[in-house]
């Protein structure tokens, strides 16, 4: 049984089909990178996954439980189990950091306050941010909010962790810094997946990446495959244009 498994998901924007049948799965622990131009459905896919976008068909499963998209208590149920960290990092301007990162776990899950404060703890040492956890977002440049969002996601435990383009805000020499956050919990057995443009590090944390255009998945495989080997030619024609820049 797959840890997260799609079958045919489709999604549209008024008359305009956005997913177009997507079928994927992922093992627990598994780092699936999804790849392709702007446009081709990847931030759709996880905006659909944890409930922001509605699905217009298909199906999707977590560890053999079918999300009911249309239930609350059902997407609820679903964002116990998986977290998402957008390219803006969104947080909460008039928090500290450490109350950034444990007012969804003290407030919406109604967990122990101690409790969570030291696993928030924990989670800023985890991403390089303990001494800042008394700073507000504005004293803080792009890669140390976005260091401090993926630690608010992780306060949750989810079980699935979505990345979407995390590092597109940030101005270059503070790409690095989250990469290696992000490299640190691959280690660390949670299912990830995860939507970049950064190629290098793609094929290098990724167990299997993922090559969309136009809502569809047109080639997935090890990275080797997709970057070294691809099958098909729009692969080809995309990587070899990604990597020649």
């Amino acid at each position: 049984m797959h840890h997260l498994d799609i079958r045919d998901l489709s999604s549209a924007y008024g008359s305009q089909q956005i997913l177009k049948g997507v079928t994927l799965s992922a093992d627990k622990g598994e780092v699936v990178s999804l790849i392709g131009p702007s446009g081709s459905g990847k931030s759709t896919l996880l905006r659909v996954l944890i409930g922001l976008t509605p699905p217009t068909g298909g199906d999707v499963r977590i560890a053999g439980e079918t999300v009911n998209y249309a239930n609350r208590k059902s997407v609820r149920a679903l964002r116990d189990r998986m977290s998402i960290v957008f390219q803006q990092y969104n947080l909460f301007q008039n928090m500290t950091v450490l109350r950034n990162v444990t007012i969804a776990p003290v407030k919406i899950r109604k967990r122990d306050k101690d409790e969570v404060h030291t696993q928030a703890r924990a989670l800023l040492t985890k991403v390089g941010m303990a001494e800042k956890e008394d700073a507000y977002p504005d004293q803080l440049s792009g890669g140390q909010q976005q260091r401090v969002a993926i630690a608010r996601a992780l306060a949750l435990n989810p079980e699935i962790l979505l990345l979407d383009e995390v590092t597109s805000a940030l101005d270059p020499e503070r790409v690095n810094e989250v990469l290696d956050t992000i490299r640190s919990l691959t280690r660390e057995g949670i299912t990830m997946i995860i939507v970049s443009h950064e190629m290098a590090f793609v094929k290098e944390v990724s167990t299997r990446v993922v090559m969309m255009d136009d809502g569809q998945i047109v080639e997935e495989g090890p990275p080797e495959q997709i970057f070294d080997n691809p099958q098909k030619q729009r692969t080809r024609d995309y990587v070899g244009t990604i990597l020649r820049h």
